[in-house]
């Protein structure tokens, strides 16, 4: 772009772009911001001439949202998909779909794993996010799953184990939550819906009352029913190590883990959002999605 007269970088992307004052600070401290090839740092900085400005471009791959209301959407996200992009090389993400169907405003206002694949619901705008986001937030977003587990379970059960997530540079714990005294309290109801005798896996409706990272995985795994095709629970280092490092291949995963993603799905989703009740049901077939990963 071309800057005409002297003025503030925060200002020229204020009033140009169209960006908050906010969002023009932060975009400038990130770098994106350049004056003859070198990045502005400071807000203040005054600009003109040539400069460049790095921005999100969102691309669409055809992703419809499973319902759409005037102040959010819900996608029911593919297992692989990332919600958010993990840098700028990233090629694509549900925050592409987002915006690129919804605007610049639209926001995602929470998170599942890239392999786990269901329901994420999303803001139209930054009021709704913020209201969304406080549901979560105080613990009034009711959230089910369905996952395929190893081994039979038989009865309902609630799991009540705090989780710990310690930061650590050794390959093994990089992305590894484990189960410990001095973690977070976290609780998941366990309810069996159906055993497959031929494969000794059991379909089950999990429903965890707190959000921790992991959660559901990691519980899974402390009960001893690990989730069939889970790469990090209930692998052995080695291989552990090898998927982090992208060296596991899709054969060698099915053999170690029972499958070639991670069969947990966001299956449902129930609130009340402006004195409106809402319960959203995922329509994807699971079980005919778990038996086709093996």
């Amino acid at each position: 772009m071309f800057v005409e007269k002297k003025q503030r970088a925060v200002l020229f992307l204020i009033k140009e772009l169209g960006y908050t004052q906010k969002e023009a600070q932060r975009f400038i401290a990130r770098g994106r911001l350049h004056v003859e090839g070198e990045a502005i740092q400071k807000p203040s900085k005054e600009i003109e001439g040539d400069i460049e400005f790095i921005m999100f471009e969102p691309i669409t791959r055809g992703l419809e949202p499973t319902v759409v209301y005037d102040k959010f959407v819900v996608f029911d996200k593919p297992s692989g998909v990332l919600v958010h992009p993990q840098n700028k090389n990233t090629p694509y993400s549900l925050i592409d779909e987002l915006k690129y169907q919804f605007g610049r405003d639209a926001n995602i206002a929470h998170r599942i794993d890239q392999e786990t694949s269901g329901l994420v619901i999303c803001s139209k705008n930054k009021e709704s996010e913020r209201d969304i986001k406080m549901m979560f937030e105080q613990r009034d977003m009711r959230k089910k799953y369905l996952a395929l587990v190893h081994g039979e379970m038989k009865e309902n059960i609630t799991i009540e184990e705090p989780l710990l997530r310690k930061e650590d540079h050794s390959a093994i714990v990089r992305m590894v939550v484990k189960v410990h005294k001095d973690g977070k309290a976290s609780k998941t109801d366990i309810k069996p819906l159906k055993y497959f005798s031929d494969r000794d896996m059991t379909l089950v409706e999990c429903s965890p009352f707190t959000g921790r990272q992991h959660q559901i995985r990691v519980h899974m795994f402390h009960v001893k029913h690990s989730i069939v095709g889970d790469p990090i629970y209930g692998q052995s280092e080695e291989n552990i190590i090898k998927f982090l490092d992208k060296e596991l291949d899709g054969e060698q995963r099915i053999e170690n883990s029972g499958a070639s993603r991670l069969l947990l799905h966001a299956s449902e989703l129930k609130f009340n959002f402006e004195d409106k009740n809402y319960h959203i049901k995922s329509d994807i077939d699971f079980e005919s999605i778990c038996f086709k990963s093996m």
